[in-house]
């Protein structure tokens, strides 16, 4: 965590491994269907931050304007 980002990285949640929260869950279904994707079954809080991330960068609705400059946007490597 910096100064810059307040936002904690998902690997230091000491409960990042819990079960995904209701709100979570609701808001990860709606970008899946938006993005023709399934939601798999456990995820974990820090799974489905990942994958609400991912899916909120690939959506022109959420996402930013995609720059080919920044290559694929399947959001590895990171």
């Amino acid at each position: 965590m910096s100064d810059d980002n307040p936002r904690k990285d998902v690997e230091d949640w000491v409960t990042g491994d819990e079960p995904a929260t209701g709100p979570q869950l609701s808001y990860l279904h709606t970008l899946a269907r938006e993005a023709g994707e399934e939601v798999p079954h456990g995820l974990t809080k820090a799974e489905a931050s990942r994958m609400i991330d991912r899916l909120q960068q690939a959506s022109p609705r959420t996402g930013r304007p995609a720059d080919p400059q920044d290559g694929p946007a399947d959001g590895g490597g990171a």
